[in-house]
């Protein structure tokens, strides 16, 4: 039987997701994490043969605790489940050692399906995912100004452009108010642009809200 990790920082998901899974003679939920530190003393303390994590976990974010994960762990297979559409961070999720990438607002059988793909070694992405992974491997492609933003700044970019202020970004990814404002002086900096009106203008034209 498979043994699963389970990683979000929201109770009620991970009893969805516990609860989906129970209807799977060969797939176990026998771990939980509502935190990257969680899921890595979950990871140093046991065998395991999938970990499902959350992009969106506070604090640090998934790609950077899925980054400390493949350093600690590089054969378990990880399987991104997040809120975000898949052309936000699919591409840096898989870039990042992800076995795949799965919307939250996916059908039940989906993730099971993905489950068990990744077991098998492969990699659960869209064919869309597919074709950006394959420009994003082309060296001479132009990157836009997004693709070159570290995976924090991304992430206060994406928040910014749905509308949330600084103190709301701080609070949902547990950081400080001025280190969120720090994140956007770089991005600001990075993108050549001089407030958020400009980021949020070129987030919509580049599908990066939700």
């Amino acid at each position: 039987m498979a043994k699963i990790i389970i990683a979000d920082d929201h109770a009620i998901v991970r009893s969805g997701l516990r609860q989906i899974l129970s209807n799977e003679p060969d797939l176990e939920v026998a771990g939980e994490a509502q935190s990257g530190a969680e899921v890595l003393e979950l990871i140093r303390k046991g065998s395991w043969d999938v970990l499902v994590l959350d992009i969106g976990l506070p604090g640090r974010s998934g790609v950077e605790v899925l980054r400390d994960v493949k350093r600690e762990c590089p054969k378990l297979p990880v399987l991104i489940l997040s809120v975000y559409p898949e052309d936000q961070y699919a591409v840096r999720a898989i870039k990042a050692g992800a076995a795949g990438y799965l919307n939250k607002d996916s059908a039940p059988d989906e993730l099971v399906k993905a489950i068990r793909k990744v077991l098998r070694g492969g990699k659960y992405i869209s064919e869309a995912v597919a074709d950006r992974l394959i420009m994003a491997l082309d060296e001479d492609a132009d990157l836009p100004p997004h693709e070159l933003l570290s995976d924090r700044e991304y992430q206060v970019l994406c928040m910014i452009a749905s509308g949330q202020t600084l103190s709301e970004i701080a609070e949902a990814i547990a950081l400080s108010p001025k280190t969120i404002s720090t994140y956007r002086a770089r991005l600001l900096e990075k993108m050549r642009m001089n407030n958020n009106a400009e980021l949020t203008h070129y987030a919509i034209k580049h599908n990066l809200t939700t």
